[in-house]
Formats: C-alpha cells, structure tokens, sequence
C-alpha cells in the first residue's frame, strides 16, 4: 500500500528539500484555466514539493561582481533541470506502485500559449490550463504565500522553488497552514528596484479562499517586476545603464505596462543586434544581458532584492525560518550608484586579452 510517509521518504532522497500533500478538492473554487483538475479529473491528491535555493547564490549580486549564479542556480535551471529530475524520479516511484502520477510545469498561467477557438472538449477551457503553483503550495499545506506574493516555507523562508505532482492514490492529507510568518512588514516592497510591490499601508491587496480560510497577499505590479526582473531598470542593472547611457530606463515609472509588454521588450532587447559604431563596438544592443541569455538560457539582473532578500533578512533576524545561518548575510554596504560609464576607463589589469 502507498502511504503520504512512503512518497515523502522517497521525495527527500530524491532531492526535494519539503513536501506536502493536500486532496484536490481545495481547488474547488479555482478558476477554470488554472484548475489542475482539468489536467488530471481522475486525480484524488497534489504533491508539493519545495527545493531551496542556495543563500549563496545572491553574493555575487550583492557584492557588484558576479550575475550568472543568481540566473543559473537560483532560477532557471533550479526550475528547468535540477527540480525535474528530482520530479521525474517521485513520478516512477508512485508508478511503481500502481498509480498514475503527473508532473506539472511551474510555469505562469498568464503568459500560456492560448487560443480562445480551441475548445478540444466539450465544457472544458482552452488549452493551456495551468496551476498557479504558489497557490498550489498553499493548497497542500507547505507553506504560505507572502505579502510580495512569493512562496513562504516554515524552513527556508522565500528561498524556495516549487514544483507540483498530481496522482489518482488516495493518501493522507496536510492541513492547510495558518499562522503566516509573513508579518507584512513592508521591507520586500521598500526594497524592491522597480517599486513593483506596494506598500502595505497602500491596501492594494489580493484574497482569495482556500480550504475555508482567507488567503492575503500585495498586488504586485507584473509589468513593473518583469522589468526589474529582467533586468530592463538602470537602478539594478549597472549593465544596461553602461550599453545605453543616454536612455532613461527605470521601472518604477512604468505604471501602464503589462507584464507580457515587459517581457517582449525585455527578450528583444537582450537578444538584439545591431552594427557596430565607434561609440558602439559591440554587435549585441546589450552584451551582458545577451551573454547570460545565450549561455546560462535565462537572465536575472535584479536577483529578487525586495521579495526574497530582504525578506530572508527579517526572517533570519526573527528567528521565523528554521535554516539559520552561523553569520549574517551581508556585512558591507549595498553597491548604489552607477557612474557615467563613459567617464570611467578601461583599466590594464581588467583587460584579459589583447
């Protein structure tokens, strides 16, 4: 017989660092296209599990001199090749047990390939039905989701990436948690280099109910937070203030863009080229952004400071989190101001070749 203790046993073996498991019926009320259910109508249970991502992955970031780690370990291939492998091998083993077992990509439900005139089953939304995986963790009873709508686990704080299985065997359940540790303290907004998230006091709020209890979270701006994120702000992106000085880029101004706008200009931009001037010798519009796209496959400039590090800060020094640390995080000043990258020269010792 299958048991919630057997799958959790092999889940940690198998690389995840939490796991929780709910029944599907607190999707009840979800909307259709992110209704896991429509993937799955035979599924009786959803796993959540939770890998964290390494502290020490935003250093470089923090110290002004090294970006790949952040795009590499703490995001794109954390969610694209660590967490899947971990994932297919809770897959097998539920399977070697007699049931079905289907994985679920992370993804966003609100940037899904959609056609609104495929409708391949009667009563049923077009593809691509998607869970919202944040919710999902709720749902299952991993966690909570914080004011600046990330994932909260009781172990890692925000440090985490989520990854979803649904299976047709009935197991026991995790109650859904209560007593957030998020205590909306703000820093996640304050220190967010687009202003993406609101401050609390602003009651720019989002709810929903799940499993009979209320769910709070700040609406965050999309468009401002995929700028950012991606690094189309000069106030966290010292290399883009260097490939375009003249332009005046900041997120925080961008109050009308979507977060679909924000992600074309964002890929456009890093992936372009242009001639080469004297004033441009360089073919990419962008190199740094277009070196990490094409080798790392992903670019992440702002390296969550507001949602994820600052969080984890107040965490830490709450004593909210369980993965503590024997030193603190960051004992120099943050890296502020960007010079006018054409007042500032070459030096000979930064020159690797000739």
């Amino acid at each position: 017989m299958l048991t919630s203790k057997m799958i959790k046993d092999y889940a940690i073996s198998a690389g995840a660092d939490e796991i929780a498991i709910g029944p599907v019926s607190r999707w009840e009320n979800a909307p259709r296209r992110t209704d896991p259910r429509l993937i799955f109508p035979e599924a009786k249970s959803i796993l959540v599990m939770a890998c964290r991502i390494p502290r020490g992955v935003y250093r470089g970031i923090e110290e002004g001199t090294h970006w790949p780690n952040y795009a590499f370990y703490g995001y794109n291939r954390l969610n694209t090749v660590f967490i899947p492998q971990a994932m297919y091998d809770i897959c097998c083993f539920i399977e070697n047990h007699g049931y079905d077992a289907v994985p679920h990509y992370p993804g966003l439900p609100e940037i899904q390939p959609y056609d609104g005139a495929v409708q391949l089953r009667e009563g049923s939304p077009s593809p691509n039905v998607t869970a919202q995986i944040r919710i999902a963790g709720a749902a299952a009873g991993l966690g909570w989701i914080g004011y600046s709508k990330n994932f909260l686990s009781k172990k890692f704080g925000p440090r985490v990436r989520l990854s979803m299985i649904l299976t047709d065997a009935e197991l026991e359940y995790d109650p859904v948690k209560k007593s957030n540790i998020c205590d909306k303290c703000g820093a996640c907004a304050v220190k967010c280099p687009g202003k993406a998230i609101p401050l609390p006091r602003a009651n720019q709020l989002i709810k929903i109910k799940l499993d009979g209890n209320e769910i709070i979270w700040g609406d965050v701006h999309m468009g401002k937070c995929t700028l950012t994120h991606f690094g189309i702000d000069k106030t966290s992106n010292p290399f883009l203030h260097n490939a375009l000085p003249g332009v005046k880029l900041n997120s925080e101004d961008q109050d009308g863009v979507s977060q679909e706008e924000a992600m074309r200009i964002a890929y456009t931009l890093t992936s372009g080229t242009f001639r080469t001037t004297r004033e441009f010798p360089h073919a990419p519009i962008y190199p740094m952004g277009h070196n990490l796209l094409q080798n790392v496959g992903y670019m992440a400039f702002c390296g969550a400071k507001g949602c994820i590090r600052a969080c984890m800060d107040h965490l830490e020094e709450k004593k909210s989190i369980e993965n503590l640390f024997k030193n603190k995080r960051r004992t120099r000043k943050e890296w502020q101001k960007l010079p006018d990258p054409r007042s500032v020269p070459i030096r000979p010792e930064d020159q690797f070749y000739e």
